[in-house]
């Protein structure tokens, strides 16, 4: 029962396109992580205040990787994106507030337009589920058969 709520889907089509898009861009910024760890990764923590940056960029950065790849190929599609909210409204509580308050509401908006994007899309997401073209598709049609 709770593997059927977790792999839930729709049957959209277009669903895709927002697994592609949020998939493509968490997998990529969680490889940069690594591959870039003083500018993006456990650096950029250690900047903007975060504990443990070591830790936490290596954390998140694996996140990152293994919840795109999850979107990516549409299996556990709800669960994924869970974690995914949480990295975004923390990037946005802790990198997006200080632009506010010293450079005021649209500076705001224009520097956080992609974070908006990949928040949104991955409450879309774990709204809607992996959509038509997705394991959890496949995977909740094979439990339904065997149920049956």
């Amino acid at each position: 029962m709770m593997f059927q709520k977790i792999t839930k889907t729709d049957l959209s089509k277009t669903t895709i396109l927002i697994r592609l898009m949020v998939g493509a861009v968490f997998l990529s910024e969680g490889i940069q992580k690594f591959l870039f760890a003083d500018t993006l990764g456990a650096g950029r923590f250690e900047k903007i205040g975060l504990p443990s940056p070591e830790f936490l960029g290596g954390l998140v950065g694996s996140f990152e990787i293994i919840c795109g790849l999850l979107l990516l190929i549409g299996f556990f599609t709800r669960l994924a994106s869970i974690p995914l909210i949480v990295i975004m409204l923390v990037a946005i509580a802790t990198t997006k507030s200080e632009v506010l308050a010293e450079k005021g509401f649209w500076e705001m908006m224009h520097g956080s337009r992609t974070d908006w994007a990949m928040l949104l899309g991955s409450i879309f997401l774990l709204i809607k589920g992996g959509g038509d073209w997705s394991a959890d598709k496949t995977l909740t049609n094979k439990w339904s058969i065997k149920q049956s």
